[in-house]
C-alpha cells in the first residue's frame, strides 16, 4: 500500500515522500497515529503544495540538530554510580541517566535519541552516540566513576 509520510521516519524516510509499506502497518498504525496518509490523488496533490513548507521545516531543523552538535561537541557527562569489585557498577547508566545530566548541563536532548546499544555496567571513559537529525548525529563522552 503507498503512503504518503506526514513527518520524518528513520525506518521509512522523510516527510512528504511517497512509500510503500504493508497494508496492515499502514492501516493499524501509521494512518492512524498521523504519521502517514493514504496516497489518494488528492492527498498527493495536496502534499504538493505543502512540500515547499516542507523543505524549508527540514533546512531549518538541520540547521538546528548541527547548532545543538556544537554544543555536544565539548560536553562531557560524568556519571557517579556504585561500583563493586573489578570496577563493575551495582546498577547501570541508561539513555535516561544520560539525558538527565546533560539537562542539568543545559542541553535538552530526549532519550531516544541518545542511542546505547546496552547499558553501561562499567566504570569507565565511553563514547555515546546521539541521533539528532536523520543526517547529523554526534558523538558524547560520558565518564562513569566510582560513587563516593
Amino acid at each position: 500500500m503507498k503512503v504518503i509520510l506526514m513527518q520524518d521516519t528513520d525506518s521509512l524516510g522523510l516527510a512528504g515522500e511517497i512509500v510503500e509499506v504493508a497494508r496492515g502497518y499502514a492501516r493499524n498504525y501509521l494512518i492512524p497515529t498521523k504519521v502517514a496518509l493514504e496516497a489518494t490523488q488528492n492527498n498527493i496533490k495536496r502534499t504538493e503544495a505543502q512540500r515547499k513548507t516542507i523543505e524549508v521545516k527540514r533546512i531549518k531543523l538541520k540547521e538546528d540538530a548541527l547548532k545543538i552538535k556544537e554544543r555536544l561537541a565539548d560536553v562531557v557527562v560524568t556519571i557517579a554510580q556504585k561500583a563493586g569489585e573489578e570496577e563493575k557498577l551495582y546498577g547501570s547508566v541508561t539513555s535516561m541517566d544520560i539525558a538527565e545530566q546533560l539537562e542539568k548541563q543545559g542541553v535538552t536532548i530526549d532519550r531516544r535519541k541518545i542511542h546505547l546499544d546496552k547499558p553501561i555496567k562499567s566504570l569507565g571513559e565511553f563514547s555515546v552516540p546521539v541521533k539528532l537529525h536523520p543526517q547529523v548525529s554526534a558523538p558524547i563522552k560520558v565518564i562513569v566513576v566510582a560513587e563516593q
